[in-house]
């Protein structure tokens, strides 16, 4: 069986790489400019670069279109009608919706589809990591070539009964988190300090919002603003997520004591009320993965935005441990620091009143509650350049340690991953 790839990027290239390393013919390519760039990266793996995704449609048995999602019905409409008889066609990307009306529309019926996901970035291995597969449209003995390529990379892989249901649980899992954190790394922009450099942002939980947030702004904004704007569940969620931050910033400006805790408390109760699962994270664990000032140097933080998470997880009846079967690394971090802040009464308490009455911290939640606002209004209007311009400046102003985040965070990924093994 020959793989093919049409769109070799970040994730493209490990897809290509994994996949010949697991004996198959690859076939790949990507646009005109990028190709003798490629050619460097990918020489002495025996994966073969083609002219387009035509050339790659009609040789591959298996075809991934890894495209940025705004380009994946005009990739479809273009190579599709080239696919070789019977192959079978494959979106890698977070939302599964607009490839599979894409298929739909420009494949020839005998092509089969079968998307296969990876719930984790290009700088992690897969072995061990979660996928997610839907069979949309084969037959059982497709299904099972399929599904013997896919083993062969060492994922866990979760089998799906829809695309939509994938889709639902992408939203949960990662398009209110994507906005806490781009907020998170935009306020702190715009308030003009490095988090790793002041107290309120130092050690546990902190360590892990911070390597979060530089995780998320490693990548390419395209990544992020399509599960914002094209996965069908994700703009309710995004609207949820921003009314629970903006009520309970009222009610902190307010000093509205009675109501904020006790908006909380149900919060905490339907969350982890009746929730035995073990805790994901401890102090000991996160402590390892700071980037600048020592924890013994740290003051109070109101961490708004886990308290704006776990309300939204419950005006959307969320119950976020149900979708750890669809993991990425990123959900299982803030839900370990959620569930560690919430399961902590002392924790909880100390969080409740800084954000009430402690002023030194009531700058940083304004940015951060304006920065919300900029986001969730950009996503809103589906402003995909808006949307890269607001990603691009926040990325240059952390470019000089998002390389070190990133080893960092994929080191914390690892310890997690091995222990829950």
């Amino acid at each position: 069986m020959e793989i093919g790839i049409i769109g070799t990027g970040k994730i493209g290239k490990v897809y290509a790489k994994e996949f010949a390393k697991a004996g198959y013919i690859v076939n790949c390519c990507d646009l005109p400019a990028k190709r003798e760039k490629l050619e460097k990266e990918l020489a002495g793996t025996g994966i073969k670069i083609l002219d387009d995704g035509t050339a790659v449609s009609r040789r591959s048995d298996m075809i991934f279109y890894l495209v940025e999602m705004d380009n994946i019905e005009k990739a479809a409409a273009i190579y599709g009608p080239a696919t070789k008889k019977n192959a079978i066609v494959s979106s890698g990307t977070s939302v599964m919706t607009p490839a599979v009306e894409a298929f739909e529309k420009y494949m020839p019926k005998d092509v089969k589809i079968i998307n296969w996901h990876w719930l984790f970035g290009p700088s992690i291995s897969p072995k061990g990591q979660t996928s997610a597969v839907v069979n949309h449209r084969s037959s059982e003995e497709d299904y099972k070539m399929a599904m013997d390529a896919f083993e062969k990379i060492g994922t866990k892989i979760v089998e799906l009964d829809s695309y939509e249901e994938h889709d639902k649980i992408t939203a949960d899992t990662q398009a209110t988190p994507h906005l806490a954190f781009e907020s998170m790394g935009t306020a702190w922009k715009n308030a003009g300090f490095y988090p790793w450099e002041n107290p309120s942002y130092a050690g546990g939980i902190d360590n892990v919002k911070v390597l979060i947030c530089l995780r998320i702004y490693s990548g390419e904004p395209h990544l992020y603003s399509g599960i914002a704007m094209h996965n069908p569940f994700a703009k309710s969620q995004i609207r949820q997520y921003a009314k629970s931050e903006s009520e309970l910033f009222k009610m902190m400006i307010q000093e509205d004591g009675k109501n904020f805790r006790e908006r909380l408390k149900r919060a905490r109760d339907y969350v982890f009320g009746n929730n035995d699962n073990p805790i994901l994270l401890d102090d000991k664990i996160m402590g390892k993965f700071g980037l600048g000032i020592s924890a013994e140097n740290k003051i109070s933080n109101s961490h708004s935005s886990l308290l704006a998470k776990v309300d939204a997880w419950r005006h959307l009846d969320i119950n976020p441990y149900r979708h750890l079967i669809c993991q990425t690394p990123n959900f299982r971090l803030l839900l370990g620091i959620t569930e560690y802040l919430f399961r902590n009464e002392y924790l909880l308490e100390e969080s409740i009143e800084t954000a009430l009455f402690d002023k030194k911290i009531r700058g940083d939640d304004l940015e951060f509650h304006t920065a919300v606002r900029e986001w969730s209004k950009i996503i809103e209007n589906g402003d995909s350049e808006g949307y890269k311009k607001q990603f691009e400046e926040t990325k240059a102003f952390f470019a000089g340690r998002l390389e070190e985040g990133m080893k960092k965070g994929d080191e914390l990924i690892k310890m997690l991953s091995e222990a829950a093994a």
